[in-house]
């Protein structure tokens, strides 16, 4: 008699319903929706400008294409490389430290990734347990908030909106019943350009330092800033979890390469993470992406683009939307005002998307709590789009206020 009929002699037992994980029911990523809508929009046909997703719209630089031909073309390196990556990209990462920073990681210390999105998981299994608290800035990278909550620890927003000048401020967390266990930063941010200064970097990570309080710095967006400098926080902690990704700067957003630099503390733990969780990032990906390092001249030229498309935006968008707007220092986002025209951030992107085919990120994405009054515009794209933006989003606003009746139903 087989196992199953033995445990089903003699008792009749109800069939149990399928069980779908609590950690699982998150938020959506209202970015990668839009940009679902605006491309269903696009392949029926319409003419839509994209300004919903932070991905460069320029080609990986040359050499890595032709770096990951020679390297398919290498029998060996379709295969898994180490939990940690290759030793070439860790080595030529390191130097990357030097040549920018004047700080040079150990190897031991680099963790390759399968993107950024991966090595924050691995963060925060590596650093934290299930209840710990984990301070975000907000508005911030929704992507953080929704993985920390699937993962059983517990996102404490910390405000850092027009009222704090768009950064986080120490004092709030000293004001809290308890501090957190870990304080989780961003410089460029994702959604507000703001980056911060060398002081308040030291200052941040001198603060966890002293407090106990475990710092992950997402610095993704580092070669993106217009007039200032992003300062790593290697130069200030060796404690911190530095975070960072070839999708950005490198413009290579579809090839999944990311890394982190670890503390001492941490290796075993995410080497070990790291193999279970992925056994590698992929290996001709990773061997291609040691090419980027030397393509300055073709990266810095997207980075003059973004400059330009950034002031285009600045200058052509309407007045109320600007004056409101977080400082837009870094990265590749203006996140803009929309009190003037709406109260209702999912409504006013929604409809500027059905009526004028310009998709945005609506600000709740972002801050679930005051982001109904913002909106995120990413100016990644081409430069003609850009100007085009302006023109169609002047022509919706004019009409929302030529309407009062539609803004005051709460559009």
């Amino acid at each position: 008699m087989g196992m199953l009929a033995q445990m089903g002699e003699g008792r009749s037992q109800a069939k149990k319903a399928l069980k779908v994980s609590k950690r699982s029911a998150l938020p959506p990523f209202l970015a990668l929706d839009v940009m679902r809508k605006a491309g269903e929009l696009s392949q029926a046909g319409e003419d839509i400008v994209h300004l919903e997703v932070g991905q460069p719209s320029s080609a990986a630089p040359k050499a890595t294409s032709s770096a990951l031909i020679s390297a398919l073309e290498q029998t060996p390196t379709h295969g898994y490389s180490v939990a940690f990556g290759v030793m070439g990209l860790r080595a030529r990462l390191a130097q990357h430290y030097s040549d920018w920073y004047d700080v040079q990681p150990h190897t031991d210390n680099i963790a390759i990734t399968v993107g950024s999105s991966t090595a924050f998981a691995l963060a925060f299994m590596a650093a934290f347990d299930e209840g710990d608290k984990i301070a975000l800035p907000t508005p911030g990278y929704p992507a953080y908030r929704n993985l920390m909550e699937g993962l059983g620890l517990e996102a404490v927003p910390l405000s850092a909106g027009p009222n704090q000048g768009w950064r986080p401020m120490l004092a709030e967390m000293e004001s809290w019943e308890a501090l957190p266990d870990g304080l989780m930063i961003a410089s460029p941010s994702n959604p507000t350009g703001v980056v911060l200064s060398d002081s308040e970097l030291a200052e941040i990570c001198r603060w966890c330092d002293k407090k106990g309080v475990r710092l992950i710095s997402d610095e993704i967006y580092h070669g993106l800033v217009y007039g200032c400098r992003a300062e790593t926080a290697l130069n200030y902690t060796k404690n911190a979890i530095v975070i960072n990704s070839m999708s950005k700067y490198f413009s290579m957003t579809g090839w999944r390469i990311g890394w982190m630099i670890l503390p001492d503390d941490l290796v075993s733990a995410v080497e070990k993470l790291a193999q279970n969780l992925f056994i590698s990032a992929p290996t001709p990906n990773q061997i291609a992406a040691i090419a980027a390092f030397d393509c300055t001249d073709e990266l810095e030229a997207h980075c003059q683009r973004y400059a330009q498309n950034r002031e285009i935006l600045m200058a052509g968008l309407p007045r109320q939307m600007i004056e409101g707007a977080a400082p837009c220092d870094g990265a590749f986002y203006l996140y803009a005002d929309i009190s003037h025209f709406s109260d209702d951030a999912l409504k006013f992107a929604d409809s500027l998307l059905a009526r004028e085919g310009v998709a945005v990120t609506p600000g709740v994405d972002f801050d679930p709590d005051n982001g109904h009054q913002y909106v995120r515009l990413s100016f990644a794209g081409r430069t003609q789009d850009m100007h085009e933006a302006c023109k169609r989003i002047h022509r919706f606003v004019g009409d929302l206020s030529s309407n009062v009746a539609v803004k005051l139903a709460g559009f």
